[in-house]
Formats: C-alpha cells, structure tokens, sequence
C-alpha cells in the first residue's frame, strides 16, 4: 500500500523526533524531570520530541491547528485539520529504562479521525492507517485477531496509577479477565496497545482515564485493522467518555460483558 502524502508528512515528523528520543534514552539519568499529577511525569524528552513534531508538521501543513500533551492547542481559529499529538506515550516507561514507549500522532478533519501513526523508535515499528484504506505496520497490512475461545486469548489494559479514582473498579475487571482468559498485560502504552490489538498480538484492550492523545491514532489502526472500537458503555464517545473498549469482531461481545459486568 503506497503512503499519502499526508502519511508520509507524520512519519516525517515522528521519525525525526523518534531519533531525538532514542538518543535522550540512552542518557535518561540526565533529562530533567517534572511532576504533572500523582505518578505522571514530563521530562525534557516529551518536551523536545513535541516541537520536533510540531515543527515538522506546522511547516507541511500551517493550514492545520496543533493539539499535543504538552503544549496545548495552537495554530489557525478556523483550521482545516487538527493534528492529535503524544510525543512521548510510555513516559513513565521511558524514564525507567523500559524500551516500550511510542510517538503517536493523529489526524482530525471534520470531527473525526482521519489518519494515525503510531511509531516505536526502539523497535524500529511503524503501525498506520488512514480511514477507509487499512491498517498496515509498514507494508504489510494488518488483521485483528479471529479468536473465539476467551481461554486462548490475550488482552491488555492500563492500570490506574496513585490517586486515580477508578482502582477498585479496574483491579475487579482485571481478575474477571485474567481468570477466563491466557493472560492481561499492563505495559504502559495505550498506542501501543492498541496497535497490538490491530496486529493480533492482543485479541483486545480496555482502559479508562484516557486522553485524545493517547488513543486517536490507536483507535484508529485497531479499527481500520477490522477491531471494533467503542467507549465502556458500547457507545462511539470513546473521547468525551475517555474510555475505549477494543476487541477482534469475534470476540468483542463476549469480551465486553466480561470486563463490564453487563
């Protein structure tokens, strides 16, 4: 499948900041480090990939308003597009010499996304999508997983770090999942997962508390890879709710119930 241009632009950009963070990586002891709420961090990294990728971006495209994590949303009043940015999904990863960490970066035109990419650095992985055309990890594309059987499955989630007030309800969906099913993984990237999803190395995924930023691009690839995507009440608000709900067609319904108690 050959890449749009818009494609290629947001490969640009996260390959170009992807190198900056590899290089910050393997002197990570030096960045420095702020705290933005309880066990969530933003280091000179986050900050120097998102104008890398800000940089980029703005110059291909200056007719396109820029949201990211870190600085906030910029660019014209009235633009023709909204690019969705995580310079840095994994911080906390990162910052402790875990090689799991991705840039995402999402592209929102009339209300809906239009294009994601989700890159690793470490891993040299490159997930992608544009709507209505697949979902693809460099050429080659993407199906979610066909799995029936919740006992041959594997799914991830995200749990809530200190002072989130949704522990007690992920711990119980965590042990209703992990004790029907081959196993839930915690590895502290939403993109990724979601990626992972759209791959097949992940039959689903689920998480709560999340932000544009964190899932744009993701729900996207594991959509267009033929996944269905909802919020955690079946819903298509999976932004405003700030959850999602992310499964293979054959196994959503069933999983569903299972980590929601419906």
């Amino acid at each position: 499948m050959r890449r749009s241009a818009l494609i290629n632009v947001m490969v640009k950009a996260a390959d170009k900041a992807g190198r900056q963070l590899v290089r910050d990586f393997g002197d990570v002891e030096h960045l420095t480090v702020s705290r933005k709420g309880p066990a969530d961090f933003v280091s000179q990294a986050d900050n120097r990939a998102e104008r890398i990728i800000m940089e980029v971006l703005n110059e291909a495209r200056p007719e396109f308003a820029f949201f990211g994590e870190e600085s906030g949303q910029s660019g014209p009043d009235e633009p023709e597009g909204r690019w969705i940015v995580d310079p840095l999904d994994g911080t906390t990863n990162f910052l402790h010499g875990l090689p799991h960490w991705a840039i995402s970066i999402a592209l929102e035109q009339a209300g809906g996304i239009v294009a994601g990419v989700v890159f690793d650095p470490v891993k040299d992985e490159l997930f992608w999508a544009e709507r209505g055309q697949g979902a693809y990890l460099g050429s080659r594309q993407l199906r979610v997983s066909r799995k029936e059987d919740l006992s041959e499955s594997l799914f991830a989630t995200g749990m809530p770090f200190k002072g989130r007030a949704d522990q007690e309800t992920t711990m119980a969906e965590i042990e209703r999942v992990a004790l029907a099913s081959a196993g839930v993984r915690r590895f502290g990237s939403a993109a990724l997962d979601l990626a992972y999803v759209a791959a097949g190395r992940y039959v689903g995924f689920w998480e709560r508390g999340l932000s544009a930023w964190d899932i744009a691009a993701g729900a996207l690839i594991a959509n267009e890879s033929g996944a269905r995507v909802t919020d955690m009440n079946g819903g298509d608000k999976v932004v405003s709710d700030r959850s999602i709900i992310v499964a293979g067609p054959m196994m959503y319904d069933q999983f569903f119930k299972l980590v929601t108690g419906r």
